[in-house]
Order: C-alpha cells, then sequence, then structure tokens
C-alpha cells in the first residue's frame, strides 16, 4: 500500500497532475508549484490560498503524484477529514518527504490543533521534507491564534490562485472531455457551459454523468443528447 492511500490519506485521483491543470488563469501558479516540487531545497512551507473551486486539492495531489513518480513518499491530507481523528492524528507525518494539508484553515483558532500543525512543520523542517498547505485565503489574514503558526505561514511561499474565468471553464470542460476520449464540439460545450451552475467541480460532475450515458446509449454528445441527459 503506497502512502497515498494511508487510512488517513487522500486516495490521489489519477486525473490530479500537473499536466492536466488546464486553464490559463492559473497556469503560472501550477508551473510555479511544479517546479518547487522538482527543486524543494530552503522552501520548508508552500502556502496554496484561493476560493473554493480554483483549483486547490488538484494541485497538493499532482505535487504528491509527482514526487511519488521520483520515487519519494508523499502523502496528502484532508483536514476535514482528519478533524474527528484529532490532532494527534498528524503525528509521524513527516516521514513522508511531501506532506499536503488541504483546507488547514478549518482547524484556525482551535488551540491544540495550531499547536500541532506548528510541531508538524518544525518536524518537516528539521527532516529537510516539504509541506504544501491549501487555505482560502492568506494567513495574516486568516483566524489562526498562535503567533508561531502564523509567523511560520506567513514566511512560506505564497501561490494565489484566482477564480475561473468561463473561458478558463471553457478549456478544461473540453480537455476534460478529449481526456475521457469524448468528441465535444464548441457548440456543445459551450450549451453545458450556459447551463451549468458556476462551480467547476459541479461542471466536471455533469461531465460524469454525460460520458456514463454516452457510453451507454452507444451516442456521441450533441446538443439534443445533451439536453435529453441533463433535463435541459
Amino acid at each position: 500500500m503506497t502512502t497515498s492511500q494511508m487510512v488517513l490519506g487522500v486516495k490521489l485521483r489519477d486525473d490530479a497532475r500537473f499536466d492536466n491543470f488546464h486553464g490559463e488563469r492559473n497556469a503560472d501558479a501550477a508551473g510555479r508549484l511544479g517546479a518547487i516540487c522538482a527543486h524543494t531545497a530552503g522552501v520548508p512551507v508552500v502556502v496554496v490560498c484561493g476560493d473554493a473551486d480554483t483549483g486547490k486539492s488538484h494541485l497538493l495531489q499532482a505535487a504528491c503524484h509527482f514526487a511519488e513518480s521520483r520515487g519519494d513518499a508523499a502523502v496528502c491530507v484532508s483536514i476535514a477529514e482528519l478533524v474527528p481523528f484529532g490532532p494527534d492524528a498528524l503525528a509521524g507525518l513527516e516521514h513522508q518527504a511531501v506532506i499536503c494539508l488541504d483546507d488547514l484553515d478549518l482547524v484556525a483558532g482551535r488551540e491544540e490543533w495550531e499547536e500541532a500543525v506548528f510541531h508538524l512543520y518544525n518536524r518537516v523542517l528539521d527532516n529537510g521534507h516539504l509541506l504544501i498547505v491549501s487555505m482560502s485565503g492568506v494567513p495574516g489574514s486568516s483566524a489562526f491564534v498562535l503567533a508561531d503558526l502564523v509567523s511560520r505561514l506567513a514566511h512560506g511561499l505564497l501561490i494565489q490562485l484566482g477564480i475561473y474565468r468561463d473561458d478558463d471553464r471553457l478549456r478544461i470542460l473540453m480537455a476534460r472531455a478529449e481526456q475521457r476520449g469524448l468528441v465535444m464540439g464548441d457548440e456543445v460545450a459551450g450549451f453545458i457551459l450556459r447551463r451549468a451552475p458556476r462551480r467547476l467541480g459541479e461542471l466536471l460532475g455533469i461531465l460524469d454523468c454525460l460520458d456514463e450515458n454516452s457510453l451507454q446509449a452507444q451516442r456521441r454528445l450533441t446538443i439534443p443528447f445533451v439536453k435529453s441527459v441533463m433535463g435541459w
């Protein structure tokens, strides 16, 4: 069992890699994180900031995929899923070459958790490994109260993600369709985009549904077929 399949670790998605992080809006940010993962020396912590649906989880998982492709141990942990286990669940993570904590600000203001994250940071630093965390906002505007932790995060390398524009969402939709072997013309993609929810995750969920139905019905993606499947 690989480190990405640990009980407390997220099962990495096969499609969550640097080479399929599409969209121009955050391409530079993805490139910066990829470069850091390739040359981790002197970078103890990277803070990936952005609103929901900007690709933070994708990038953290991509960092783990990259590490594992080089034979390094890596783990990606969802803080939301870790909270029920208590802060002691962070113990031992420093032995991985790359440790990713997704949605770290969920434990902001919780003293025991903040201390546990601070001590994890120090252990990661001592081992010469890389800690990557994601947050909705920059460290200085977060609700963390442990000054030492805020200081460490604030002095980390900050990567800021922006909200996707419609042209980016269109590119992402068409690229993901192509990866699945689906032929999606511009008109069909535009039709879906005009009717789909704004959140990228929901948009890709629609693609999952269309992919499944297209396979079962042996139908290509046309506007009438999309209408019939989605009830639009």
